[in-house]
């Protein structure tokens, strides 16, 4: 497993594409340094600054999409040219292969969010928007971990589509419709969709945030465990058949 994860490492030197999309952290600091500026507002608390800097958009669709065209793109090089079934020959277990993809996008996710956080600080603070207090940005830092380590586990499906396919027109596609419906799921039932169940985690203790449905833990995790457990079972699955 360590080997295969050591490898992955190896192979990103050569897609520069996955650095590419780490400019998308920079969009919603941005956004928020234009909309808080445009607003004119005065008494700006550093928690309204990274609402909209972080902890919106940016967990909501953002990087949901760049975690699904990660993961995509990690599984098409194999398929591009055949490569797992001289994989398969080795052998490589197929679980340790689907799980070592899933350890890349994992650690991308965490890098993602914490650039995703000093952007939001530099943002905020240069422009002179908010205050810089060691509560507000000791706050942002775990909120952003906690995103980070929690969307991989809510796009395993989108992993587990891509895995069974050659092509990453198909995976790309679910990625958007299974974003999206996450984000129109969250204001009906948080418990059905990970990414509903993910946001209901993160926002459990931010303030000033109202939900139509009271927020349930237990049932958030449940959801996001029971998706994860049946999607890394069905990419088992694809991938044995695929030998």
């Amino acid at each position: 497993m360590l080997n295969l994860i050591q490898t992955e490492f190896l192979k990103l030197r050569r897609k520069n594409f996955i650095f590419l999309m780490l400019i998308s952290s920079l969009l919603m600091p941005l956004l928020a340094v234009f909309y808080f500026g445009a607003a004119k507002k005065a008494d700006i608390t550093p928690m309204q600054f990274y609402k909209w800097s972080a902890y919106s958009y940016t967990s909501w669709i953002i990087l949901p999409v760049v975690l699904g065209i990660l993961g995509t793109m990690l599984l098409y090089d194999e398929n591009q040219n055949d490569m797992l079934k001289q994989l398969w020959i080795i052998p490589i277990s197929k679980l340790g292969y689907f799980l070592s993809k899933f350890v890349i996008v994992f650690l991308y996710s965490v890098l993602f969010m914490m650039i995703t956080a000093v952007c939001s600080i530099l943002a905020g603070i240069l422009p002179g928007t908010i205050p810089l207090t060691a509560d507000s940005v000791s706050y942002l830092f775990l909120k952003c971990f906690e995103i980070g380590a929690l969307a991989p586990f809510a796009m395993l499906p989108v992993l587990a589509v891509a895995a069974s396919q050659k092509g990453y027109i198909l995976p790309i596609c679910v990625t958007l419709v299974y974003t999206f419906l996450g984000f129109i799921l969250l204001m009906v039932n948080m418990y059905v969709h990970p990414l509903s169940g993910m946001t209901a985690i993160v926002i459990n203790d931010m303030p000033d945030i109202v939900m139509k449905q009271p927020i349930d833990l237990k049932s958030a995790f449940l959801c996001i465990g029971i998706w994860s457990i049946a999607s890394i079972i069905c990419a088992d699955v694809t991938l044995r058949k695929r030998q």
